[in-house]
């Protein structure tokens, strides 16, 4: 059975740094791509990053693009996100997904939920001072 599983979310003050960890079981993490995605009260799930199978290629929405960075070790089965520079605007429930390899490539990628297939419970991220 495919689970994720996601952890590392909390409350932390406007300028301050968090690192999310997704893990998986049931299969392999390196057989799929992964995306981060999140979502605040009362608006839709936005995607927020995504990876390749095995890390070369890293994607991300234009409002995170200097602040947050998405990798993988694929060794311990875990895909992370660190996130530096917090802003209020960031808070919301964090969640890692899984699809297959090509909806996150060198040749094409999605940050839309309806592309991704298999969900974690989600995190939550609070940035407050």
């Amino acid at each position: 059975q495919v689970q994720l599983a996601e952890s590392g979310g909390g409350l932390v003050q406007p300028g301050g740094s968090l690192r999310l960890s997704c893990a998986a079981s049931g299969f392999p993490l390196e057989a799929y791509a992964i995306g981060w995605f999140r979502q605040a009260p009362g608006k839709e799930r936005q995607g927020v990053s995504c990876i390749s199978r095995f890390g070369k290629y890293t994607y991300y929405t234009d409002s995170v693009k200097g602040r947050f960075t998405i990798s993988r070790d694929n060794a311990k089965n875990t895909v992370y996100l660190e996130m530096n520079s917090l802003k209020p605007e960031d808070t919301a429930v964090y969640y890692c997904a899984a699809d297959v390899p090509a909806t996150c490539s060198d040749r094409y990628y999605s940050l839309l939920s309806d592309d991704f297939g298999a969900w974690g419970q989600g995190t939550q991220v609070t940035v407050s001072s």
